[in-house]
């Protein structure tokens, strides 16, 4: 059974061709749905990942190779963001985001012992990724999108730090929210809103399962 639910995993994958500025912050509606406690800094072991290849499809339908500028938010403990330097090559610039002081300093001591001085450790906040405006081509959200209390709200402050034509991925379970997972529907339907809010013509919404 825990095999079959990590098969389980969807990707939503918007990319955004357009910008917009607004004047005014839009009052953030409140999400329909419960928020999961932050409970690990992993979603798994990373040898049963990489045995279902989860990171290489992810960089594959998110067209990551080098010369693209990547976030991977909710980083933990970097199962991403050691795959993602692998893939993009030596001075990349890669982002690694987490709520968690405590698990940027195990991502910092992995990288260290590692020899690997590349990445860029972000403390985020639970609304907002606190990355650098128009600095990322590609960013990652795997495993966390059921923990962030408001995406609309992440998503309108992710979205500053986009570059034009940047994809956004959102990896999870395919179950609800409170077993830590986000249902493709839910996934889709979140990210409409926003994108009806944003007022974009230029969004392209698709869903993919990579088991």
């Amino acid at each position: 059974m825990q095999i079959i639910a990590f098969l389980a995993i969807s990707l939503c994958a918007l990319q955004f061709s357009l910008r917009e500025v607004w004047a005014e912050e839009p009052i953030f509606p409140t999400p329909n749905r419960p928020v999961a406690q932050i409970i690990s800094a992993e979603y798994s072991d990373e040898k049963t990942r990489d045995l279902h290849h989860e990171a290489e499809l992810v960089m594959d339908l998110l067209g990551v190779k080098p010369g693209v500028r990547v976030a991977d938010i909710g980083a933990g403990r970097g199962y991403y963001t050691v795959r993602l330097l692998a893939r993009v090559g030596p001075g990349a610039i890669i982002y690694a985001t987490d709520v968690n002081a405590d698990h940027l300093k195990e991502l910092q001591a992995r990288l260290e012992s590692k020899g690997i001085g590349d990445v860029k450790l972000v403390l985020g906040s639970p609304n907002d990724p606190t990355l650098p405006p128009a600095a990322i081509d590609i960013a990652i959200l795997a495993h966390v999108y059921h923990e962030i209390e408001n995406p609309y709200e992440f998503m309108y402050r992710l979205h500053r730090s986009l570059a034009l034509g940047a994809r956004v991925g959102i990896v999870d379970l395919d179950r609800s929210t409170e077993w830590h997972g986000t249902r493709p529907s839910s996934c889709a339907v979140s990210l409409g809103h926003w994108a009806i809010a944003k007022r974009y013509s230029g969004i392209s919404n698709r869903q993919t399962d990579i088991s």
